[in-house]
C-alpha cells in the first residue's frame, strides 16, 4: 500500500488526508504545531493516523508521496531533507486533481483572486451549473473532490500551492496582476515570484484559455516565458483591444474572439462592486461567463447583485456619521492602493502589522490626496512613519484593534472613513488577516 503523508493539518492538509483515505493510501498527518480540535476529530472519524507538536522524521521519511502544506517554506529543513532523499512533494491541489476529470477555473494573482474566484462561483451558480469554489478561499479542493462530483470547479490558487503543482491542468487559468508580495519566501527576488504565478498555464492547450490584466506591467513584460498553449485573452480599460474584455465610454464589453456573436455589454454603473481595480475583476468574470457560452443576461445579473467577501471592502457601519470599513484582506501595498484609490471621502487609515519587505512609493500620491491621518496597529511601525511622516497630518501607534478603532474614532470628523487596510500581513497581533477584520468589526459594533 502506497504510503502518504501529509505535512500540516490545516484546510488543506485535512481536506487531503480524507482524499487519500478514501482512495486507498496509507495515510499519515504529521503538524509541528498544534492541531485544531475540528480537524482532529475528523482525521479521528476517518481513522487516519496523526502527530501534533513534532515531525518524527522516521514516520515521515518512509513516505511514497509527500502532501505539503502552503504554508511550510522550501528552506525548512524537513523539507531539504526529503528533497535530498527524492522523495515527490506535491500540493494538496495537485493530489486533488488526479481525482476528478471535472472542468477546472484556476484563478491566481497578487490581488484580486479572492473577488474573481468568488464572483465567478456566484456568477456559475446563477447559471444553474453544478459547480464547487475552493482551494485557498474556503474549502480546500481535496476535501470538494472528496465529498461530491461537481461538473466544475472555481479554484483560488496561491504561488504557495502552484509551486507544488506539476501535472495540474486549468480549462481555464485567469492571472488577475502580479506586484511584489511574498518575497521572503522567494529569496527576495521577484522574478521567482513572477515565475511561480505563470505555473498557472502550465499544461495548458489550446481547447483552453488564458486570461490575463493586459494593463498590468510585469504580467505582459514576462507573458512570453509561459510557453502556454492556451489561447490567450486580455482584459484591460484599452478600448483597441480586437478581442476580450474592455472599457469604453463607461460600459464594458466583452467577446472571447473577434468573430464571437453577441458580445456583452452594460454600463460600469451597473456594477455591483465599485473601484477600477473591481472593475478588473468584474471584466476577467464577464470573460469566463463568455467563455462558458453562459446568457449575457445571467452574466449581467451576476455582476450587478454580486456581495463582496468578508474582509475586502466591507463596510461595517456607521457612527456619528463617521463610515468605518474592514479591508482587512489587503494584506499587501497594492492591495491598500486599491482600496484608497476607490475612496472618496477623507480617510483616516488604519494600516500596519508584519512588514514582507513592503515598499511603499506606490501609495504616496494616494495618501497624500486622500489620507488625513494614519493610525498604525502593529508591533513595528516604524517603516510606515518613515514613508508617510510628512504626507498626512499625523501618525499614532497602536497595538490592539479595540485601541485602533478608539483612536480613529477619537479623531475622525462627520463625513470621514475609517478604512483598516494594512498593507501588511497580519502574524505580529493576530492569528490571520480573518482574526483582525473580525475584531475590527467587534471593535466597531462596541462604539
Amino acid at each position: 500500500m502506497k504510503r502518504i503523508v501529509i505535512l500540516g493539518s490545516g484546510e488543506s492538509g485535512t481536506g487531503a488526508a480524507i482524499l487519500a483515505k478514501k482512495n486507498g493510501f496509507d495515510v499519515f498527518v504529521s503538524d509541528k504545531g498544534a492541531i485544531p480540535q475540528k480537524y482532529k476529530e475528523e482525521l479521528q472519524q476517518h481513522a487516519i493516523a496523526f502527530e501534533e507538536l513534532q515531525h518524527t522524521e522516521d514516520l515521515i521519511l518512509n513516505a511514497d508521496e509527500i502532501i505539503k502544506s502552503p504554508g511550510i517554506p522550501e528552506k525548512n529543513e524537513l523539507i531539504q531533507k526529503l528533497r535530498s532523499l527524492n522523495i515527490s512533494i506535491i500540493s494538496e491541489i495537485e493530489f486533488a486533481s488526479r481525482y476528478t476529470n471535472a472542468f477546472i477555473i484556476a484563478i491566481t494573482g497578487t490581488n484580486g483572486k479572492t473577488t474573481v474566484t468568488s464572483l465567478v462561483y456566484h456568477l456559475l451558480q446563477k447559471a444553474g451549473l453544478n459547480v464547487a469554489c475552493g482551494g485557498n478561499i474556503g474549502v480546500s479542493f481535496a476535501r470538494l473532490v472528496a465529498e461530491k462530483n461537481y461538473d466544475y470547479f472555481v479554484l483560488e490558487i496561491s504561488s504557495f500551492q502552484l509551486d507544488d503543482m506539476h501535472a495540474f491542468h486549468a480549462n481555464i487559468a485567469v492571472l488577475t496582476n502580479i506586484t511584489p508580495d511574498h518575497l521572503d519566501r522567494y529569496n527576495y527576488d521577484i522574478q521567482n515570484y513572477i515565475n511561480s504565478k505563470f505555473r498557472i498555464t502550465q499544461n495548458q492547450t489550446k481547447a483552453d484559455y488564458f486570461m490575463y490584466c493586459a494593463d498590468d506591467e510585469l504580467t505582459t513584460k514576462n507573458l512570453q516565458q509561459s510557453n502556454t498553449n492556451a489561447q490567450m485573452v486580455p482584459f484591460s480599460f484599452n478600448p483597441s483591444l480586437a478581442a476580450g474584455a474592455t472599457v469604453m465610454d463607461g460600459n464594458i464589453y466583452v467577446q472571447i474572439s473577434n468573430n464571437q456573436l453577441n458580445p456583452f455589454t452594460m454600463s460600469t454603473k451597473q456594477l455591483a462592486l465599485r473601484g477600477k481595480h473591481n472593475t478588473y475583476n468584474s471584466l476577467a468574470a464577464a470573460l469566463i461567463g463568455k467563455a462558458l457560452e453562459i446568457k449575457n443576461e445571467v452574466i449581467r445579473e451576476a455582476l450587478t447583485d454580486f456581495k463582496n467577501v468578508e474582509h475586502r471592502l466591507e463596510n461595517v457601519a456607521t457612527v456619528d456619521g463617521i463610515q468605518f470599513i474592514n479591508d482587512s484582506k489587503a494584506t499587501n501595498v497594492n492591495a491598500a492602493w486599491y482600496a484608497l484609490e476607490c475612496m472618496d471621502k477623507p480617510v483616516v487609515w488604519i494600516a500596519g502589522g508584519t512588514d514582507k519587505g513592503n515598499d511603499y512609493t506606490i501609495l504616496k500620491e494616494l495618501v497624500k490626496d486622500k489620507v488625513r491621518m494614519i493610525v498604525c496597529m502593529g508591533l513595528d511601525n516604524s517603516k510606515i512613519h518613515e514613508a508617510f511622516a510628512k504626507d498626512v497630518d499625523f501618525i499614532v501607534n497602536t497595538t490592539s484593534a479595540n485601541e485602533a478603532v478608539l483612536v480613529a474614532k477619537q479623531f475622525a470628523k462627520t463625513g470621514e472613513c475609517v478604512l483598516l487596510s494594512p498593507a501588511c500581513a497580519s502574524f505580529d497581533l493576530f492569528k490571520n488577516y480573518e482574526e483582525r477584520g473580525r475584531m475590527f468589526k467587534n471593535a466597531v459594533k462596541s462604539l
